[in-house]
Protein backbone atom coordinates (compact mmCIF):
# COMPACT_ATOMS: atom_id res chain seq x y z
CA UNK A 1 0.00 0.00 0.00
CA UNK A 2 1.23 3.49 -0.86
CA UNK A 3 2.56 5.37 2.18
CA UNK A 4 0.75 8.66 1.68
CA UNK A 5 2.13 10.29 4.83
CA UNK A 6 5.66 10.04 3.45
CA UNK A 7 4.48 11.52 0.15
CA UNK A 8 2.75 14.40 1.96
CA UNK A 9 5.83 15.00 4.11
CA UNK A 10 8.03 15.46 1.10
CA UNK A 11 5.50 17.61 -0.78
CA UNK A 12 5.21 19.84 2.29
CA UNK A 13 8.96 20.27 2.36
CA UNK A 14 8.91 21.25 -1.31
CA UNK A 15 6.33 23.94 -0.60
CA UNK A 16 8.48 25.41 2.16
CA UNK A 17 11.42 25.31 -0.22
CA UNK A 18 9.27 27.07 -2.84
CA UNK A 19 8.21 29.74 -0.35
CA UNK A 20 11.83 30.31 0.61
CA UNK A 21 12.71 31.19 -2.97
CA UNK A 22 9.74 33.56 -3.14
CA UNK A 23 11.39 35.51 -0.33
CA UNK A 24 14.25 36.37 -2.70
CA UNK A 25 11.93 38.52 -4.81
CA UNK A 26 10.82 40.75 -1.91
CA UNK A 27 13.97 42.95 -1.75
CA UNK A 28 13.52 43.71 -5.46
CA UNK A 29 9.85 44.61 -4.95
CA UNK A 30 10.67 46.85 -2.00
CA UNK A 31 13.65 48.50 -3.72
CA UNK A 32 11.55 49.47 -6.73
CA UNK A 33 8.54 50.28 -4.50
CA UNK A 34 6.33 48.09 -6.63
CA UNK A 35 2.59 47.93 -6.05
CA UNK A 36 2.77 44.14 -6.19
CA UNK A 37 4.77 43.87 -2.95
CA UNK A 38 1.74 43.02 -0.80
CA UNK A 39 0.69 40.27 -3.21
CA UNK A 40 4.20 38.79 -3.23
CA UNK A 41 4.32 38.75 0.57
CA UNK A 42 0.89 37.09 0.72
CA UNK A 43 1.87 34.41 -1.81
CA UNK A 44 5.04 33.71 0.13
CA UNK A 45 3.25 33.43 3.49
CA UNK A 46 0.51 31.15 2.12
CA UNK A 47 3.06 28.81 0.55
CA UNK A 48 5.27 28.69 3.64
CA UNK A 49 2.30 28.24 6.01
CA UNK A 50 0.68 25.37 4.11
CA UNK A 51 4.04 23.68 3.68
CA UNK A 52 4.85 24.05 7.39
CA UNK A 53 1.44 22.73 8.50
CA UNK A 54 1.71 19.70 6.23
CA UNK A 55 5.24 19.02 7.43
CA UNK A 56 4.26 19.25 11.10
CA UNK A 57 1.32 16.89 10.60
CA UNK A 58 3.57 14.28 8.99
CA UNK A 59 6.80 14.83 10.94
CA UNK A 60 6.56 11.40 12.56
CA UNK A 61 6.46 9.63 9.18
CA UNK A 62 9.65 7.70 8.47
CA UNK A 63 10.75 7.38 4.88
CA UNK A 64 13.73 5.09 5.30
CA UNK A 65 11.84 2.22 3.68
CA UNK A 66 10.42 4.38 0.91
CA UNK A 67 9.84 2.33 -2.22
CA UNK A 68 10.01 3.23 -5.88
CA UNK A 69 6.23 3.62 -6.01
CA UNK A 70 6.26 6.47 -3.50
CA UNK A 71 9.27 7.93 -5.31
CA UNK A 72 7.42 8.17 -8.61
CA UNK A 73 4.34 9.62 -6.91
CA UNK A 74 6.38 12.26 -5.07
CA UNK A 75 8.15 13.33 -8.24
CA UNK A 76 4.93 13.69 -10.26
CA UNK A 77 2.94 15.39 -7.50
CA UNK A 78 5.97 17.49 -6.56
CA UNK A 79 6.03 19.22 -9.92
CA UNK A 80 2.27 19.69 -9.82
CA UNK A 81 2.15 21.14 -6.29
CA UNK A 82 5.11 23.43 -6.96
CA UNK A 83 3.33 24.75 -10.05
CA UNK A 84 0.03 25.30 -8.22
CA UNK A 85 1.64 27.37 -5.48
CA UNK A 86 4.22 28.86 -7.83
CA UNK A 87 1.50 30.65 -9.77
CA UNK A 88 0.26 32.48 -6.64
CA UNK A 89 2.66 35.43 -7.14
CA UNK A 90 1.17 35.98 -10.60
CA UNK A 91 -2.43 35.71 -9.40
CA UNK A 92 -2.22 37.60 -6.10
CA UNK A 93 -0.33 40.51 -7.67
CA UNK A 94 -2.64 40.66 -10.68
CA UNK A 95 0.35 40.40 -13.00
CA UNK A 96 -1.25 37.62 -15.04
CA UNK A 97 -5.00 37.36 -15.52
CA UNK A 98 -6.70 34.02 -15.02
CA UNK A 99 -5.70 30.73 -13.47
CA UNK A 100 -5.04 29.12 -16.86
CA UNK A 101 -2.48 31.70 -17.98
CA UNK A 102 -0.79 31.84 -14.57
CA UNK A 103 -0.55 28.05 -14.35
CA UNK A 104 0.77 27.79 -17.91
CA UNK A 105 3.51 30.35 -17.25
CA UNK A 106 4.48 28.64 -13.99
CA UNK A 107 4.62 25.13 -15.46
CA UNK A 108 6.61 26.51 -18.38
CA UNK A 109 9.04 27.91 -15.81
CA UNK A 110 9.51 24.86 -13.58
CA UNK A 111 9.80 22.51 -16.55
CA UNK A 112 12.32 24.94 -18.14
CA UNK A 113 10.22 25.04 -21.30
CA UNK A 114 10.22 28.81 -21.74
CA UNK A 115 6.96 29.10 -23.67
CA UNK A 116 5.16 32.25 -22.55
CA UNK A 117 1.73 33.85 -22.69
CA UNK A 118 3.13 37.33 -21.93
CA UNK A 119 2.66 39.79 -24.81
CA UNK A 120 4.40 42.73 -23.10
CA UNK A 121 7.18 41.41 -20.88
CA UNK A 122 8.78 44.83 -20.35
CA UNK A 123 5.64 46.09 -18.58
CA UNK A 124 5.84 43.38 -15.90
CA UNK A 125 7.11 44.28 -12.39
CA UNK A 126 10.78 43.43 -11.92
CA UNK A 127 10.06 41.24 -8.89
CA UNK A 128 7.61 39.16 -10.94
CA UNK A 129 10.14 38.71 -13.74
CA UNK A 130 12.73 37.64 -11.17
CA UNK A 131 10.29 35.05 -9.78
CA UNK A 132 9.65 33.88 -13.33
CA UNK A 133 13.40 33.38 -13.83
CA UNK A 134 13.78 31.65 -10.46
CA UNK A 135 11.15 29.05 -11.38
CA UNK A 136 13.38 27.99 -14.26
CA UNK A 137 16.52 27.97 -12.13
CA UNK A 138 14.78 25.78 -9.52
CA UNK A 139 13.45 23.42 -12.18
CA UNK A 140 16.71 23.31 -14.11
CA UNK A 141 18.65 20.83 -12.04
CA UNK A 142 15.38 19.36 -10.80
CA UNK A 143 13.36 20.07 -7.69
CA UNK A 144 13.89 16.51 -6.55
CA UNK A 145 17.64 16.42 -7.08
CA UNK A 146 18.01 19.61 -5.04
CA UNK A 147 15.97 18.15 -2.22
CA UNK A 148 17.97 14.92 -2.34
CA UNK A 149 20.93 16.82 -0.90
CA UNK A 150 19.11 17.37 2.40
CA UNK A 151 16.76 14.39 2.43
CA UNK A 152 18.73 12.53 5.11
CA UNK A 153 17.48 15.17 7.54
CA UNK A 154 13.91 14.17 6.68
CA UNK A 155 14.55 10.45 6.89
CA UNK A 156 13.48 9.87 3.30
CA UNK A 157 15.26 7.54 0.91
CA UNK A 158 16.96 9.59 -1.79
CA UNK A 159 17.67 6.61 -4.04
CA UNK A 160 14.02 6.10 -4.96
CA UNK A 161 13.53 9.77 -5.79
CA UNK A 162 16.69 9.96 -7.88
CA UNK A 163 15.70 6.95 -9.95
CA UNK A 164 12.16 8.31 -10.37
CA UNK A 165 13.47 11.58 -11.79
CA UNK A 166 15.60 9.78 -14.38
CA UNK A 167 13.81 6.52 -15.19
CA UNK A 168 15.34 3.97 -17.52
CA UNK A 169 18.90 5.27 -17.42
CA UNK A 170 20.94 4.72 -14.29
CA UNK A 171 22.62 7.99 -13.20
CA UNK A 172 26.40 8.27 -12.90
CA UNK A 173 27.67 9.30 -9.51
CA UNK A 174 30.59 11.42 -8.39
CA UNK A 175 30.55 9.88 -4.93
CA UNK A 176 29.02 6.65 -3.58
CA UNK A 177 26.34 8.67 -1.79
CA UNK A 178 23.70 10.25 -4.03
CA UNK A 179 23.13 13.08 -1.53
CA UNK A 180 26.81 14.08 -1.76
CA UNK A 181 26.64 13.92 -5.54
CA UNK A 182 23.59 16.20 -5.57
CA UNK A 183 25.30 18.75 -3.32
CA UNK A 184 28.34 18.94 -5.57
CA UNK A 185 26.23 19.23 -8.70
CA UNK A 186 24.29 22.10 -7.17
CA UNK A 187 27.51 23.83 -6.15
CA UNK A 188 28.64 23.65 -9.79
CA UNK A 189 25.19 24.86 -10.91
CA UNK A 190 25.35 27.87 -8.59
CA UNK A 191 28.96 28.64 -9.50
CA UNK A 192 28.28 28.60 -13.24
CA UNK A 193 25.28 30.89 -12.69
CA UNK A 194 27.43 33.43 -10.83
CA UNK A 195 30.25 33.25 -13.38
CA UNK A 196 27.85 33.87 -16.25
CA UNK A 197 26.19 36.78 -14.43
CA UNK A 198 29.61 38.36 -13.93
CA UNK A 199 30.55 37.92 -17.60
CA UNK A 200 27.23 39.32 -18.83
CA UNK A 201 27.57 42.35 -16.56
CA UNK A 202 31.07 42.92 -17.92
CA UNK A 203 29.66 42.63 -21.46
CA UNK A 204 27.23 45.48 -20.85
CA UNK A 205 24.10 43.99 -19.28
CA UNK A 206 22.61 45.58 -16.19
CA UNK A 207 23.10 43.55 -13.02
CA UNK A 208 19.37 42.80 -12.92
CA UNK A 209 19.27 41.52 -16.52
CA UNK A 210 22.51 39.58 -16.04
CA UNK A 211 21.14 37.76 -13.00
CA UNK A 212 17.86 36.91 -14.73
CA UNK A 213 19.48 35.64 -17.91
CA UNK A 214 22.07 33.64 -15.99
CA UNK A 215 19.28 31.95 -14.04
CA UNK A 216 17.51 31.00 -17.27
CA UNK A 217 20.57 30.07 -19.34
CA UNK A 218 22.34 27.46 -17.24
CA UNK A 219 18.90 25.95 -16.51
CA UNK A 220 18.27 25.81 -20.29
CA UNK A 221 14.99 27.58 -19.60
CA UNK A 222 14.96 30.53 -21.97
CA UNK A 223 12.81 33.11 -20.18
CA UNK A 224 14.02 36.64 -20.90
CA UNK A 225 13.22 40.02 -19.39
CA UNK A 226 12.52 41.34 -22.89
CA UNK A 227 9.95 40.43 -25.54
CA UNK A 228 12.66 40.24 -28.21
CA UNK A 229 14.66 37.79 -26.09
CA UNK A 230 18.46 38.06 -26.53
CA UNK A 231 17.99 39.98 -29.80
CA UNK A 232 17.07 42.97 -27.61
CA UNK A 233 20.71 43.49 -26.61
CA UNK A 234 22.07 43.49 -30.18
CA UNK A 235 25.48 42.48 -28.82
CA UNK A 236 27.69 39.80 -30.44
CA UNK A 237 29.69 39.43 -27.21
CA UNK A 238 26.55 38.75 -25.15
CA UNK A 239 25.37 36.25 -27.76
CA UNK A 240 28.65 34.33 -27.68
CA UNK A 241 28.67 34.24 -23.86
CA UNK A 242 25.11 32.92 -23.72
CA UNK A 243 25.80 30.39 -26.50
CA UNK A 244 28.69 28.98 -24.47
CA UNK A 245 26.65 28.68 -21.27
CA UNK A 246 23.70 27.13 -23.12
CA UNK A 247 26.18 24.53 -24.36
CA UNK A 248 27.31 23.92 -20.76
CA UNK A 249 23.68 23.65 -19.63
CA UNK A 250 23.17 20.88 -22.19
CA UNK A 251 26.30 19.03 -21.03
CA UNK A 252 26.28 16.28 -18.40
CA UNK A 253 27.09 18.10 -15.16
CA UNK A 254 29.10 15.18 -13.85
CA UNK A 255 31.44 15.62 -16.83
CA UNK A 256 31.72 19.33 -15.96
CA UNK A 257 32.68 18.28 -12.43
CA UNK A 258 35.47 16.05 -13.75
CA UNK A 259 36.59 18.83 -16.08
CA UNK A 260 36.89 21.24 -13.15
CA UNK A 261 38.88 18.57 -11.30
CA UNK A 262 41.35 18.43 -14.19
CA UNK A 263 40.20 14.98 -15.38
CA UNK A 264 40.05 16.09 -19.03
CA UNK A 265 40.22 12.58 -20.45
CA UNK A 266 36.88 11.68 -18.85
CA UNK A 267 35.25 14.30 -21.06
CA UNK A 268 36.31 12.91 -24.42
CA UNK A 269 36.13 9.30 -23.27
CA UNK A 270 32.39 9.80 -22.82
CA UNK A 271 30.70 8.64 -26.01
CA UNK A 272 27.53 10.65 -25.43
CA UNK A 273 29.57 13.86 -25.05
CA UNK A 274 31.37 13.19 -28.34
CA UNK A 275 28.02 12.51 -30.01
CA UNK A 276 26.61 15.75 -28.52
CA UNK A 277 29.55 17.91 -29.65
CA UNK A 278 29.73 16.27 -33.08
CA UNK A 279 26.01 16.76 -33.66
CA UNK A 280 26.09 20.39 -32.58
CA UNK A 281 29.13 21.09 -34.75
CA UNK A 282 27.61 19.47 -37.83
CA UNK A 283 24.29 21.28 -37.42
CA UNK A 284 26.00 24.64 -36.88
CA UNK A 285 28.06 24.17 -40.05
CA UNK A 286 24.94 23.27 -42.06
CA UNK A 287 22.97 26.31 -40.86
CA UNK A 288 25.97 28.66 -41.26
CA UNK A 289 26.48 27.57 -44.88
CA UNK A 290 22.75 27.85 -45.62
CA UNK A 291 22.53 31.37 -44.18
CA UNK A 292 25.67 32.46 -46.03
CA UNK A 293 24.28 31.15 -49.32
CA UNK A 294 21.05 33.07 -48.73
CA UNK A 295 23.14 36.25 -48.56
CA UNK A 296 21.22 37.92 -45.74
CA UNK A 297 24.22 37.86 -43.37
CA UNK A 298 27.99 37.97 -43.62
CA UNK A 299 30.10 34.93 -42.70
CA UNK A 300 30.60 35.89 -39.03
CA UNK A 301 26.97 36.85 -38.50
CA UNK A 302 25.77 33.70 -40.26
CA UNK A 303 27.94 31.64 -37.92
CA UNK A 304 26.90 33.59 -34.80
CA UNK A 305 23.16 33.50 -35.51
CA UNK A 306 23.28 29.93 -36.76
CA UNK A 307 25.27 28.71 -33.76
CA UNK A 308 23.04 30.56 -31.32
CA UNK A 309 19.79 29.16 -32.71
CA UNK A 310 21.13 25.61 -33.11
CA UNK A 311 22.55 25.48 -29.58
CA UNK A 312 19.41 27.13 -28.17
CA UNK A 313 17.07 24.60 -29.78
CA UNK A 314 19.22 21.51 -29.29
CA UNK A 315 19.83 22.24 -25.60
CA UNK A 316 16.10 23.10 -25.25
CA UNK A 317 16.90 26.60 -23.95
CA UNK A 318 14.67 28.46 -26.38
CA UNK A 319 16.35 31.87 -26.55
CA UNK A 320 16.29 33.62 -29.92
CA UNK A 321 18.38 36.24 -31.70
CA UNK A 322 16.56 35.78 -35.00
CA UNK A 323 13.30 34.38 -36.33
CA UNK A 324 14.43 31.08 -37.82
CA UNK A 325 10.98 30.56 -39.35
CA UNK A 326 11.84 33.46 -41.72
CA UNK A 327 14.94 31.63 -43.04
CA UNK A 328 12.97 29.60 -45.54
CA UNK A 329 11.05 26.33 -45.37
CA UNK A 330 14.19 24.17 -45.39
CA UNK A 331 15.76 25.73 -42.30
CA UNK A 332 12.35 25.96 -40.63
CA UNK A 333 11.95 22.19 -40.99
CA UNK A 334 15.52 21.76 -39.75
CA UNK A 335 14.67 23.82 -36.66
CA UNK A 336 11.54 21.73 -36.14
CA UNK A 337 13.59 18.52 -36.14
CA UNK A 338 15.96 20.01 -33.56
CA UNK A 339 12.98 20.25 -31.18
CA UNK A 340 13.30 16.46 -30.85
CA UNK A 341 17.04 16.44 -30.10
CA UNK A 342 17.58 17.33 -26.45
CA UNK A 343 20.84 17.75 -24.57
CA UNK A 344 22.95 15.23 -22.71
CA UNK A 345 21.73 12.98 -19.92
CA UNK A 346 22.61 14.47 -16.55
CA UNK A 347 22.17 17.99 -17.92
CA UNK A 348 19.45 20.56 -17.30
CA UNK A 349 18.16 20.11 -20.86
CA UNK A 350 14.89 18.42 -21.72
CA UNK A 351 13.98 16.50 -24.85
CA UNK A 352 14.76 12.94 -25.89
CA UNK A 353 18.44 13.29 -24.83
CA UNK A 354 21.59 12.46 -26.78
CA UNK A 355 22.18 9.13 -25.06
CA UNK A 356 18.87 7.76 -26.35
CA UNK A 357 19.60 8.95 -29.90
CA UNK A 358 23.04 7.34 -29.66
CA UNK A 359 21.60 4.01 -28.49
CA UNK A 360 18.91 4.19 -31.18
CA UNK A 361 21.51 4.68 -33.93
CA UNK A 362 23.74 1.93 -32.54
CA UNK A 363 20.76 -0.42 -32.33
CA UNK A 364 19.86 0.36 -35.94
CA UNK A 365 23.42 -0.31 -37.09
CA UNK A 366 23.51 -3.56 -35.13
CA UNK A 367 20.23 -4.65 -36.69
CA UNK A 368 21.59 -4.05 -40.19
CA UNK A 369 24.60 -6.22 -39.37
CA UNK A 370 22.30 -8.94 -38.00
CA UNK A 371 20.44 -8.95 -41.31
CA UNK A 372 23.71 -9.74 -43.08
CA UNK A 373 24.92 -12.16 -40.39
CA UNK A 374 21.82 -13.75 -38.79
CA UNK A 375 23.77 -16.06 -36.49
CA UNK A 376 26.16 -13.38 -35.19
CA UNK A 377 25.92 -12.03 -31.64
CA UNK A 378 26.31 -8.27 -31.98
CA UNK A 379 26.26 -6.40 -28.67
CA UNK A 380 25.46 -2.69 -28.42
CA UNK A 381 28.31 -0.94 -26.63
CA UNK A 382 28.45 2.55 -25.10
CA UNK A 383 31.62 3.77 -23.39
CA UNK A 384 33.14 0.31 -23.94
CA UNK A 385 30.35 -1.35 -21.95
CA UNK A 386 27.81 -3.73 -23.45
CA UNK A 387 24.27 -2.58 -22.83
CA UNK A 388 21.76 -4.95 -21.29
CA UNK A 389 18.90 -5.82 -23.61
CA UNK A 390 16.50 -4.42 -21.01
CA UNK A 391 18.10 -0.97 -21.32
CA UNK A 392 17.95 -1.02 -25.10
CA UNK A 393 14.29 -2.06 -24.89
CA UNK A 394 13.61 0.78 -22.44
CA UNK A 395 15.12 3.31 -24.85
CA UNK A 396 13.09 1.98 -27.77
CA UNK A 397 9.94 1.99 -25.63
CA UNK A 398 10.62 5.58 -24.57
CA UNK A 399 10.98 6.75 -28.17
CA UNK A 400 7.85 4.84 -29.17
CA UNK A 401 5.84 6.46 -26.36
CA UNK A 402 7.35 9.86 -27.24
CA UNK A 403 6.14 9.55 -30.84
CA UNK A 404 2.70 8.36 -29.72
CA UNK A 405 2.27 11.21 -27.23
CA UNK A 406 3.46 13.72 -29.85
CA UNK A 407 1.02 12.37 -32.45
CA UNK A 408 -1.97 12.24 -30.10
CA UNK A 409 -1.17 15.67 -28.69
CA UNK A 410 -0.94 17.16 -32.18
CA UNK A 411 -4.23 15.59 -33.25
CA UNK A 412 -5.97 16.88 -30.12
CA UNK A 413 -4.62 20.39 -30.65
CA UNK A 414 -5.62 20.37 -34.32
CA UNK A 415 -9.12 19.25 -33.29
CA UNK A 416 -9.39 22.53 -31.34
CA UNK A 417 -9.18 24.46 -34.61
CA UNK A 418 -5.45 25.19 -34.55
CA UNK A 419 -3.66 24.94 -37.90
CA UNK A 420 -1.48 21.88 -38.48
CA UNK A 421 1.94 23.58 -38.46
CA UNK A 422 1.17 25.47 -35.27
CA UNK A 423 -0.24 22.34 -33.62
CA UNK A 424 2.78 20.13 -34.28
CA UNK A 425 5.14 22.99 -33.39
CA UNK A 426 3.39 23.68 -30.08
CA UNK A 427 3.27 20.01 -29.08
CA UNK A 428 6.88 19.31 -30.10
CA UNK A 429 8.24 22.33 -28.23
CA UNK A 430 6.15 21.62 -25.12
CA UNK A 431 6.95 17.91 -24.95
CA UNK A 432 10.63 18.67 -25.58
CA UNK A 433 10.67 21.57 -23.05
CA UNK A 434 12.15 23.90 -25.67
CA UNK A 435 9.96 27.04 -25.76
CA UNK A 436 9.52 28.40 -29.28
CA UNK A 437 8.18 26.21 -32.06
CA UNK A 438 7.21 26.95 -35.64
CA UNK A 439 4.37 28.79 -37.39
CA UNK A 440 2.23 30.81 -34.94
CA UNK A 441 4.28 29.66 -31.93
CA UNK A 442 7.62 30.60 -33.47
CA UNK A 443 10.23 32.75 -31.69
CA UNK A 444 8.42 36.01 -32.52
CA UNK A 445 5.09 34.85 -31.08
CA UNK A 446 3.58 33.91 -27.73
CA UNK A 447 1.13 31.17 -26.70
CA UNK A 448 -1.45 33.66 -25.43
CA UNK A 449 -3.75 33.32 -28.47
CA UNK A 450 -4.34 29.61 -27.88
CA UNK A 451 -7.69 28.48 -26.44
CA UNK A 452 -7.88 27.58 -22.76
CA UNK A 453 -8.07 23.83 -23.39
CA UNK A 454 -4.93 23.98 -25.54
CA UNK A 455 -2.96 25.73 -22.78
CA UNK A 456 -3.91 23.04 -20.27
CA UNK A 457 -2.96 20.30 -22.72
CA UNK A 458 0.42 21.89 -23.43
CA UNK A 459 1.08 22.43 -19.71
CA UNK A 460 0.47 18.70 -19.15
CA UNK A 461 2.81 17.85 -22.04
CA UNK A 462 5.52 20.04 -20.49
CA UNK A 463 5.35 18.04 -17.27
CA UNK A 464 5.22 14.72 -19.14
CA UNK A 465 8.28 15.71 -21.13
CA UNK A 466 10.20 16.98 -18.11
CA UNK A 467 9.53 13.77 -16.19
CA UNK A 468 10.51 11.72 -19.24
CA UNK A 469 7.11 10.14 -19.92
CA UNK A 470 7.32 6.95 -17.85
CA UNK A 471 6.90 8.68 -14.48
CA UNK A 472 3.59 10.22 -15.54
CA UNK A 473 2.34 7.33 -17.68
CA UNK A 474 2.85 4.91 -14.77
CA UNK A 475 0.41 6.91 -12.65
CA UNK A 476 -2.36 6.10 -15.14
CA UNK A 477 -1.84 2.34 -15.00
CA UNK A 478 -4.00 0.19 -12.67
CA UNK A 479 -0.93 -1.82 -11.62
CA UNK A 480 0.67 1.25 -10.02
CA UNK A 481 -2.26 1.72 -7.62
CA UNK A 482 -2.81 -1.97 -6.91
CA UNK A 483 -2.22 -3.05 -3.33
CA UNK A 484 0.90 -5.10 -2.57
Amino acid sequence: MIKYRIVLKFLSFLLMFNGGFMLLTLPVAWYHREAVTAGMVTACLITLAIGAIGFLLTRSASGKDMRKREGFLVVALGWFSMSVFGCLPYLLTGSIDGVTNAFFETVSGYTTTGATILDDIESMPKSILLWRSLTQWIGGMGIIVLAVAILPILGISSVQLFSAEAPGLRPDKITPRIADTAKRLWLIYLSLTLVQATLLTTAGMSIYDAINHSLTTISTGGFSTYQASIAHFDSPLIEYIITFFMFLGGTNFILIYWLLKGRFTKLWENEEYRFYVSGLSAFIIIVTIALSVQGNYGIEESFRKGAFQVVSLMTTTGYATADYTAWGSGLTMFAFLLLFAGGSSGSTAGGVKMIRHLILFKNGAAELRRQMHPSAVIPIRVNNHSLASELTSAVLAFIMFYIIVFALGSILLAAMGIDFDTAIGAVATSLGNVGPGIAEVGPNYTFNFLPTAAKWELALLMVIGRLELFTVILLFTPHFWRLD
